[in-house]
């Protein structure tokens, strides 16, 4: 096999608890994005614009969809004999199987891959982060400074920086100091959790913190401040563009809403970076005589009969006529009734909301099933879920996946309300 020069480890086995219902069946990686997406894309299509044609992606909450999604790597040109995409699970091993327990304990496991590859220097990358980002611009600068590990950093708002982990930095960019989610933070050099080890450095690390029984076994509680206390070359990356962390309803919803401006703050009209992902092929979205559009984006295969504004519809949509659908995701293959109102709603996969339904009204009420998750307001409904005809959901409303109309026993669930089948988040 031919040695490669760079790796890239893709974490993507997050639960995504903060996105409620939307991640209870699938790996955050998995969820839609952005009317044609899935969040996993973004990180496939940067790798094989950066030139990384080998990539190791790392699974393990609900992994069915991501496994089915990425297939063989074919739509971001991974399908190689030689590197490209492999999916790399937690496995039996000849004493025991073990799920993956930390970040670095999840690339511990799979040190055999890497070595396979010969490679010289890894790329460790999250599966579900939003932006676009040349690699091979952060590796050059990683050879150029001769450092032990890279770290991509961005700047946040002070007033944000407790809520990541942050590098304090000397003038030449070199890393003295890292620390998680601080109270009072001493800089707003926030970790975007891209990280560019020199292998042979790394490897040591990872053997040595997987015999430490009480380490978390990841990369920003142990590895990288064990190679800090040893003195080792950390060097941070500052990256400047778009990034977002899409891991609670309301960035989530916020991101997709942002696409719909007319100069969004990401672009996915970009020529010189195109996102792959592989969809299936629809026909044209068709807009009938009583539709209307305003200031959204409308997927391939869609037909609306209602009015559309400022919404993110995936492809397959249909929405009849006489209804308003505002502020709002609508995901793949689902069917909004006549005479309804959707507000400020994100909607599951292949769910159908009924005729004369209202979604999204009245005042603001705390969610009395989750309210950690569920506080900006934004409803949400699971997918392959059925919202009867005449039914009033308020604010704030939380439906779950797989729902039918025999499981309701209201037709009115106030803000604030939920329905959830057994336990879940």
């Amino acid at each position: 096999m031919a040695r490669k020069e760079i790796v890239a480890m893709l974490l993507a086995g997050g639960q995504g608890s903060r996105l409620g219902v939307l991640t209870r069946n699938d790996a955050k990686p998995a969820i839609l994005y952005g009317g044609k997406y899935r969040i996993i894309d973004f990180t496939l299509s940067n790798c094989i614009n950066s030139g990384i044609d080998t990539v190791g992606v790392l699974t393990q909450y609900q992994p069915l969809r991501l496994n089915s999604h990425i297939g063989i790597g074919k739509p971001w040109d991974l399908d190689r004999v030689n590197g490209g995409v492999t999916i790399l699970a937690p496995y039996m091993k000849t004493e025991k199987g073990e799920w993956y327990s930390g970040t670095a304990d999840a690339v511990f496991q799979n040190i055999h891959y890497v070595d396979e590859m010969s490679a010289k220097y890894v790329i460790i990358l999250s599966g579900d982060h939003i932006y676009k980002m040349d690699y091979s611009k952060m590796l050059d600068f990683h050879k150029k400074t001769n450092a032990h590990a890279t770290i991509s950093v961005i700047n946040v708002p002070l007033e944000e920086a407790s809520r990541y982990g942050l590098m304090n930095t000397n003038e030449d960019g070199s890393i003295y100091e890292f620390e998680e989610k601080p109270a009072q933070p001493k800089s707003t050099l926030a970790s975007m959790g891209i990280y560019i080890f020199t292998w042979d450095v790394l490897r040591e690390y990872l053997i040595n913190d997987h015999q430490k029984s009480a380490s978390h076994h990841d990369f920003g509680k142990n590895i990288i401040p064990e190679m800090l206390k040893d003195n080792k070359k950390l060097m941070a990356y500052n990256f400047e563009g778009y990034w977002r962390d899409v891991g609670t309803i309301e960035a989530f919803w916020e991101s997709n809403m942002n696409l719909t401006e007319r100069i969004p703050d990401f672009n996915l009209f970009d020529q010189y970076w195109k996102i792959f992902s592989p969809n299936p092929v629809y026909p044209a979205h068709f807009v009938g005589d009583t539709g209307t559009i305003e200031k959204s984006i409308i997927a391939e295969g869609c037909m609306i009969y209602g009015t559309v504004r400022r919404s993110v519809i995936f492809p397959g949509v249909t929405i009849n006529a006489d209804t308003v659908v505002e502020d709002s995701i609508v995901m793949s293959d689902s069917l909004i009734g006549s005479n309804t109102e959707i507000y400020c709603t994100i909607i599951g996969e292949t769910s159908v909301i009924g005729n004369n339904v209202k979604c999204g009204i009245g005042e603001f009420a705390e969610n009395a099933f989750n309210p950690k998750v569920y506080n900006s307001g934004i409803n949400v409904i699971g997918s392959n879920t059925v919202i009867p005809n005449n039914t009033v959901l308020g604010k704030n409303v939380v439906i779950d996946n797989y729902v039918t109309p025999h499981d309701f026993d209201t037709n009115n669930i106030p803000s604030g309300g939920y329905l959830i089948k057994g336990g879940g988040k």
